[in-house]
C-alpha cells in the first residue's frame, strides 16, 4: 500500500510540472455510461460548461465508451482502487447533475454519491454540487447526511424550486437555474427529415406505476391518435434497458409509420425534437429538449422532478395514476393537445436557456484559474 501511494504521489508530482502549475483536475461523478439519455445529456452540458483550465476525469459505468464518446479520461465508478485514485490526482469532485442524493430508487444512492462527497471533502478537494434535484430522501439518515454533505460543500447549484427551498430550510448558500440541458447544444439527426411529417415522439419508461392496464391504455390511444393525425411515430428510448421493450410493444401495435430510435449522442437526441410537431413523455430531459425545441408536449408523470417541471412552464399533463383506462377519453385529450396546444415561445425558450446558462457562470466563479495545490 505505501508503495502504491508513493507511486500515486510521484505521478501526481509529474502531471503537475507537465501542465505548469497551471490548470486543475476535476472528478466528474454522475449517473454516466449507464446508457441513460438524460444522463448523458447532463454530462455532455457539463463537460460544454467547464472553464477552459478545467481537465476532466469522468467516473462511468462505461469507462471506454465515455472516453470515446467525449474525448476524456474516465474510469469505472465501481472500481475502489480505480476511484481512489482519480480522487487522489485531482483537486475538485463535482456531483454532475441530476437526482443522486434521493432514496426512492435505492438508498444505494446516497451510500454511493454521498460517500464519494464526504471521501473527498476528507482528503481536502473542493466539493460542487452542480444542477443538483435533491431528493426526495424519505430515511431520516439519509436526510442527514445530504444536510451534512451540502453544508460542507466549496459551492451549491440547484435546478429546481423544491431543492431550493430545502437548501433554504438548512442554512445553505446556493445559486438556483433551470436544469443546464435546456442549454445544451443540439446536432441533427442523419435521415430524421425523410421520415414522413407529422412526426410525434414518444418517451415513454418502465415503472411500477405503468400498469399493463395503464400501458395497454396508452398503446390504444396511441393507435386512435395516428389513425386521426397520420403522424409517424417516433418511439424513443432514453434508457434502452428501461424503455426498450414498452417501444418495442408500441411499436408492434402502430398500423401507420413509426420508428424506434436509439440515438446514444446526446446532441442528436436533442436535435429529434427540432424534427417533431409533438412529445408525448416520461422522461424529464425528453420534456426538457422537447420544450426547448419549441416544440408541444404532453408529460406523464412519474416523479416530483416531471411534476415540477409541468409547474414551472406550465406543461400540461397527468401524472401516472390519472392515466385514464379508457383510451378514447385519452386519445381526445392528446388530439386537443395537438390541435390547439401550446409551445413555449421563442422569447420563453431564450430565456430559460439564457437562465440555464447560470450554472456555466456559477462553475467560473467557483472554479477560478489557480495553481494546482497537489
Amino acid at each position: 500500500m505505501e508503495i502504491a501511494t508513493e507511486s500515486v504521489a510521484i505521478e501526481s508530482i509529474a502531471t503537475n510540472i507537465a501542465t505548469g502549475g497551471q490548470g486543475m483536475r476535476a472528478v466528474l461523478c454522475g449517473y454516466y455510461g449507464k446508457g441513460n439519455g438524460g444522463d448523458e445529456a447532463l454530462l455532455a452540458t457539463l463537460l460544454q460548461m467547464l472553464p477552459a483550465h478545467i481537465t476532466p476525469l469522468v467516473l462511468s459505468g462505461n469507462p471506454a465508451e465515455t472516453a470515446s464518446c467525449y474525448g476524456v479520461e474516465a474510469c469505472d465508478r465501481m472500481s475502489l482502487i480505480a476511484v481512489l485514485r482519480a480522487l487522489w490526482r485531482s483537486d475538485v469532485l463535482i456531483w454532475g447533475g441530476g437526482s443522486l442524493m434521493q432514496d426512492v430508487t435505492s438508498p444505494i444512492n446516497p451510500l454511493y454519491y454521498g460517500g464519494l462527497m464526504f471521501l473527498a471533502q476528507r482528503m481536502g478537494l473542493k466539493t460542487i454540487a452542480w444542477a443538483q434535484g435533491v431528493g426526495p430522501l424519505r430515511r431520516s439518515w439519509a436526510q442527514r447526511f445530504t444536510r451534512y454533505l451540502f453544508a460542507h460543500c466549496t459551492g451549491v447549484s440547484v435546478r429546481d424550486v423544491g431543492s431550493a427551498q430545502l437548501m433554504t430550510q438548512w442554512g445553505i448558500p446556493f445559486t438556483l437555474a433551470p436544469d443546464p440541458v435546456w442549454a445544451l447544444q443540439s446536432q441533427p439527426v442523419p435521415d430524421l427529415w425523410d421520415l414522413p411529417a407529422p412526426r410525434v415522439a414518444v418517451a415513454l419508461r418502465s415503472h411500477p406505476q405503468l400498469t399493463p392496464d395503464r400501458l395497454q391504455s396508452l398503446t390504444h390511444a396511441l393507435v386512435s391518435f395516428q389513425k386521426a393525425t397520420q403522424a409517424c411515430i417516433l418511439l424513443i428510448p432514453f434508457q434502452p434497458a428501461q424503455d426498450l421493450a414498452i417501444a418495442e410493444t408500441i411499436h408492434a401495435a402502430l398500423l401507420g409509420p413509426k420508428q424506434i430510435l436509439i440515438l446514444t449522442d446526446p446532441q442528436q437526441l436533442k436535435g429529434v425534437f427540432h424534427g417533431v410537431e409533438m412529445t408525448i413523455a416520461m422522461r424529464l430531459h425528453a420534456l426538457i429538449m422537447a420544450a426547448a425545441a419549441a416544440c408541444r408536449c404532453f408529460a406523464i408523470s412519474y416523479d416530483p422532478k416531471v411534476s415540477q417541471l409541468m409547474q414551472d412552464i406550465d406543461l400540461p399533463g397527468l401524472t401516472l395514476e390519472q392515466i385514464p383506462l379508457d383510451s378514447a377519453q385519452l386519445c381526445q385529450i392528446w388530439l386537443e393537445q395537438y390541435a390547439n396546444g401550446d409551445s413555449l415561445s421563442r422569447i420563453q425558450v431564450q430565456a430559460l436557456i439564457d437562465r440555464a446558462q447560470t450554472h456555466q457562470e456559477f462553475l467560473e466563479r467557483i472554479l477560478p484559474m489557480e495553481s494546482r495545490v497537489k
